[in-house]
């Protein structure tokens, strides 16, 4: 019920137009009498006094109340739909603005397919509880009780007689009602589960067929689908005996109030054309009942699927997202105090790290893997938060900024290069959205990108294609950071940003980021020692720790893990592990 009163509420943002289908449904159900009624007066007064002369008024009143009531029927239908559509894109705009304001933990835990099968089926869904669900029901027993009264005050007798199947209905109705509610809820997870392989699938299209995993990859997404069938058999099987069955208990009241109605006629208790009447008012009365099973099936898998939608949307929000000081600028001295920090509960990713860098200096992060170079980066960002010690920009506490300002103040190339969909132009104003074509242009020469960029059919206007597969790796990888030459953030962070490069484009773009460090502070995680050497500092990382920190001549000079790695870099004649 809460899940339901909550769903109502979106329909109070269109109250006009919710209470002109709810009148309109009234309209209509009262026009349900005018059929049995008018069958009454054929045989108790057209046929049982001889009155020719009203056959035709009479059947023309019919003939309108019915047109009248399949006009508004339909009116009703167009309105219904067009609010279906209203409160789905009200819902699912409400339920990605929420996504985006969750923390990146939460997406470490969430499958991409589970949540976009939340968004695209369980939204819909939700919304057919108020346009199947709801509406029908209210219509349903506004029916209900129409009719009842109707028959109520023709005989109360029989229609006591009539409604002798009903409590019998309820209790089987209610009963299936609780019982299908877990099936449909496994049945919706397992379809969830099914997207999400499917989803991964398909962004893993090359691996799988550079491995030739395509039997495998098919087999899981069999099993996968097969679950889904078997789930949805298990709430099917239930319906194919439940429902017959409700069905027979009400078809055979039908055989109970026509015998008791001959019984009373013939006693002369009621007039023939009073029976009749109730046998063509049963009609509408059961017909609420004949829906029982399409809108139970309505309300159990929308209220499944709401429960779904708003357990994403009553996740905190990623704190300190738009709250938060907002300093007038950002000089870019970086500090961390004794920080530790873990994706899980063993052992700590960042351990008791003190590193400091002053504006405008360049640290390099060097290590192994693992060594937790990319969380320093991580935490910079907020993209997670410390478990313990703490950041300052500028002296300021990290935590007390507002993220929205702190990642407005910085550039992050990370070693894989996202592009969206959409044109180049687009994905390079994700950094400055005023920015000219003039501007664009600038940035990708500084990024040595403009030349493939020129020679693409449409320039700027060149579609990315998913994930930027219409370009190489190193494209894709001088485009990145072009979006942050363009951004020029006082504080940036490069994640492998050359790693895609050969060794001549690296140099250019090596100019142009060194150009792009000048007065900025900028963290730079690199394997290849050209970035290293630079570095004003170079900090060594090991399981969270910094072990050593200083110039590269400095660090060679002292013989440590650096020495140990540069060296074996040259022994391997490959760029460093760091």
């Amino acid at each position: 019920m809460p899940t339901l009163i909550r769903i109502l509420r979106h329909t109070f943002r269109f109250p006009m137009q919710s209470a002109l289908s709810l009148l309109m449904a009234i309209v209509c159900t009262c026009l349900v009498l005018v059929l049995p009624g008018i069958t009454m007066r054929f045989i108790d007064v057209i046929i049982a006094q001889n009155r020719p002369d009203l056959i035709l008024p009479t059947a023309g009143v019919g003939v309108a109340a019915i047109l009248v009531r399949q006009a508004l029927f339909t009116l009703r239908t167009y309105l219904n739909n067009a609010l279906e559509l209203k409160l789905t894109h009200l819902i699912r705009v409400e339920l990605y603005d929420k996504l985006q304001r969750l923390p990146v933990k939460w997406f470490d835990t969430n499958s991409s397919g589970e949540i976009m099968s939340r968004v695209a089926n369980d939204v819909p869904t939700t919304n057919r509880i108020i346009i199947e669900g709801v509406d029908q029901a209210i219509a349903a027993i506004l029916q209900f009780l129409i009719v009842v009264g109707y028959m109520c005050y023709h005989s109360w007798q029989l229609t006591l007689v009539t409604l002798i199947p009903l409590p019998f209905i309820g209790i089987l109705t209610t009963w299936w009602s609780r019982r299908s509610e877990p099936m449909w809820r496994e049945s919706s997870d397992a379809s969830s589960a099914l997207n999400a392989i499917l989803h991964d699938n398909l962004a893993g299209i090359r691996q799988i067929k550079a491995y030739t995993v395509e039997p495998r990859a098919l087999e899981s997404f069999d099993k996968a689908s097969q679950k889904v069938g078997e789930k949805h058999m298990t709430v099917m099987r239930g319906q194919s005996i439940v429902w017959p069955t409700v069905s027979f208990i009400a078809e055979s009241g039908i055989i109970i109030m026509v015998a008791f109605g001959a019984w009373y006629a013939l006693q002369g208790d009621l007039k023939p054309g009073v029976v009749i009447s109730f046998l063509v008012a049963w009609g509408f009365l059961f017909d609420p009942i004949s829906r029982i099973n399409t809108l139970s099936q309505t309300f159990t898998r929308g209220i499944v699927s709401a429960e779904r939608v708003f357990k994403i949307i009553d996740t905190p929000d990623e704190t300190n997202l738009t709250e938060g000081l907002r300093p007038s600028e950002m000089k870019g001295h970086v500090q961390f105090k004794e920080v530790s920090f873990s994706y899980s509960d063993e052992a700590p990713t960042i351990n008791q790290l003190t590193l400091e860098a002053q504006p405008g200096e360049t640290i390099a992060l060097v290590g192994a893997t693992g060594a937790g170079k990319s969380t320093v980066l991580n935490l910079l960002t907020r993209f997670y938060e410390p478990t313990s010690g703490q950041i300052l920009i500028d002296g300021i506490p990290l935590d007390g900024v507002s993220k929205e300002w702190l990642r407005d103040q910085l550039g992050y190339v990370t070693q894989e290069s996202f592009l969206f969909n959409t044109t180049l132009r687009e994905n390079l104003q994700l950094a400055k959205q005023d920015a000219t074509d003039d501007e664009l242009w600038a940035a990708l020469e500084s990024a040595n990108a403009a030349g493939f960029v020129r020679s693409s059919p449409d320039g700027l206007d060149t579609i990315a294609g998913e994930r930027g597969s219409r370009f190489s790796g190193g494209e894709k990888q001088r485009l990145s950071i072009a979006r942050a030459l363009l951004k020029n953030p006082p504080l940036l962070l490069l994640d492998e940003a050359t790693s895609a490069l050969d060794n001549q484009t690296e140099r250019l773009v090596q100019e142009a980021l060194e150009n792009l460090r000048s007065d900025r502070t900028c963290f730079v995680i690199a394997h290849r020692l050209s970035t290293v050497q630079k570095a004003d500092r170079i900090c060594v990382l090991h399981h969270g720790q910094l072990i050593e920190q200083g110039t590269h001549n400095e660090l060679m000079a002292l013989g440590g893990s650096y020495a140990k790695l540069c060296e074996a870099t040259f022994a391997n004649n490959s760029r460093p592990d760091a």
